[in-house]
């Protein structure tokens, strides 16, 4: 993982994505598969992943001005085309 960028916001990214693995499923599964993929630092790499697809949910919501509901989100959205 890098080290660029706040190391509180790394942390709190980290708290997030540990709270949501734990009740969305589909975040559940996600970190399991991530997690089984690799035999070294796994819990590390499966968090840092989850946090990663959890902050392109978070902006898409955002970007969308959308409230979250568990669907899918519409992801041909273009940022330059507004």
């Amino acid at each position: 993982m890098s080290k660029a960028g706040n190391p509180y916001l790394r942390c709190y990214l980290g708290e997030a994505a540990n709270s949501v693995r734990k009740h969305i499923p589909e975040y559940a599964d996600f970190y399991a598969r991530k997690y089984a993929e690799v035999t070294k630092h796994q819990h590390k790499r499966a968090l840092a992943l989850t946090s990663r697809k959890l902050v392109r949910l978070v902006f898409g919501l955002l970007v969308k001005n959308q409230l979250y509901t568990g669907e899918k989100l519409d992801t041909e959205y273009n940022i330059e085309s507004n």
